[in-house]
């Protein structure tokens, strides 16, 4: 049985990576923090297995962005890659949006609702959490 890749990278090329693992918590964050760090109303993200994650090419810069969380991105053109929470070591959050096909993944849940912007609509039928991702 051939073993699951998923490949992606930064805007400009300049990192690369690949996930030889399954991803899971496919979801959309409204959250705050995850607006500030991409511009962006909500972000796409899906978990995979810390060492699943492979760097291919380049090098993944991170910033501390609160006391357990660091975010990773291109330090060249600046493109959201990463975030990872010590509370759970093992695992690593990948923007869906950076794959090569980000069709392959899909959103499953919109996580951290509470915090939506209100000018910004969800009109699709996926599960709503006031918070985090359940069971996180």
């Amino acid at each position: 049985m051939p073993e699951i890749m998923y490949v992606g990278g930064c805007l400009c090329g300049a990192v690369r990576y690949q996930i030889g693992s399954d991803v899971s918590k496919l979801c959309f964050c409204h959250c705050t923090s995850c607006r500030r760090a991409t511009g962006a109303p909500m972000v796409p993200w899906g978990t995979c297995a810390r060492d699943a994650l492979r760097v291919t090419r380049g090098r993944l810069s991170e910033y501390r962005s609160s006391a357990q969380v660091w975010r990773g991105f291109c330090a060249r053109c600046g493109t959201s890659l990463t975030y990872r929470h010590e509370a759970r070591a093992a695992e690593i959050d990948i923007t869906l949006a950076s794959l090569d096909d980000p069709t392959l993944l899909a959103p499953q849940m919109h996580v951290w609702v509470k915090d939506r912007l209100r000018w910004t609509t969800i009109g699709d039928q996926l599960p709503r959490h006031e918070e985090g991702v359940p069971g996180d």
